[in-house]
């Protein structure tokens, strides 16, 4: 009897576990479901505008802004924003972030890492914790940005960003984060937020359009660039916001049909005991009437 109590203790607790993945699986739904509807309208937006900006600087060559947001000096102190979650129970999200940061610091800037040029910038409270046990320096988090995430907040770390690169206390600025594929995907990306660069498509394919400008191209490209960068920023943010709950959804989901399986498991366990133990309990009559007999 003792082993049929465990068992329904463990069949109990699975029950109420199912029932936390099951609301969360939901919750990270409705939130995926209103998330992806602003990633695939900023979408269409962000390509437009990074294909002006390349036909205008083919158009143009080099001008006087890309002179401020880009160097071609080798890059000594770099800066890393390190993008994931406030949040666990999304499978391996926030590893796989931290795995590639510190492959980004192995692979591409063990010098600088040595000389500790390296800083990162955390946005997400897992990466924060994480790295702040590491001798690394580190600038103050921005985990406050998820609560109220909207293009206004975003532009104010971004403008941040691009005043210290633009004040020389970073060469190069990366960020680290996964881009939303779908529910079931996203892709682990190291994108170079600055230097700009030079805006010359790798498509041989790519036909600048002959915009007709007012003010002037060059008075246009210091207008966009910033913007670009700011939109950029943004959409890195929301993609990491939105693959969060892709990702949470998809681990919640399975965790709900684990413990489905295990449930129904114990349960089978649970009736083989009961069996077990009603037939004990007959054959122990049955013994005990035999031996009144004799």
């Amino acid at each position: 009897m003792a082993n049929l109590k465990a068992i329904r203790i463990r069949i109990s607790s699975v029950k109420s576990t199912r029932q936390i993945t099951s609301a969360m699986k939901m919750v990270s739904a409705a939130k995926l479901r209103k998330a992806q509807d602003k990633i695939v309208q900023l979408k269409p937006y962000v390509s437009k505008l990074q294909e002006i900006l390349t036909g205008l600087n083919q158009s143009l060559g080099e001008s006087d802004v890309e002179s401020v947001f880009g160097r071609n000096s080798e890059p000594e102190k770099i800066l890393l924003v390190v993008i994931t979650s406030n949040r666990g129970l999304c499978g391996a999200f926030n590893s796989n972030v931290i795995k590639e940061t510190k492959r980004v610091i192995v692979e591409k800037y063990p010098d600088q890492f040595d000389k500790g040029n390296i800083t990162l910038l955390t946005i997400g409270k897992k990466g924060f914790d994480y790295f702040r046990r590491l001798n690394i320096k580190m600038l103050p988090e921005k985990n406050t940005l998820f609560n109220n995430l909207s293009f206004e907040n975003c532009v104010t770390v971004a403008e941040e960003i691009m005043n210290s690169f633009v004040a020389g206390e970073y060469d190069r600025v990366e960020i680290v984060y996964n881009q939303f594929k779908n529910a079931a995907v996203q892709y682990l990306t190291d994108e170079t937020f600055l230097p700009v660069s030079t805006g010359k498509s790798d498509n041989k394919k790519f036909q600048a359009t002959d915009y007709i400008c007012e003010p002037g191209k060059e008075e246009i490209i210091k207008e966009l660039i910033p913007k670009s960068l700011k939109i950029q920023f943004y959409k890195a943010v929301l993609d990491s916001f939105v693959a969060e709950h892709g990702a949470r959804m998809t681990a919640m989901h399975k965790a709900t049909d684990n413990a489905t399986t295990m449930i129904r498991d114990l349960t089978l366990q649970y009736n083989k005991a009961r069996q077990a133990a009603i037939t004990n309990q007959i054959l122990e009559v049955v013994s005990g009437a035999e031996a009144l007999k004799g």
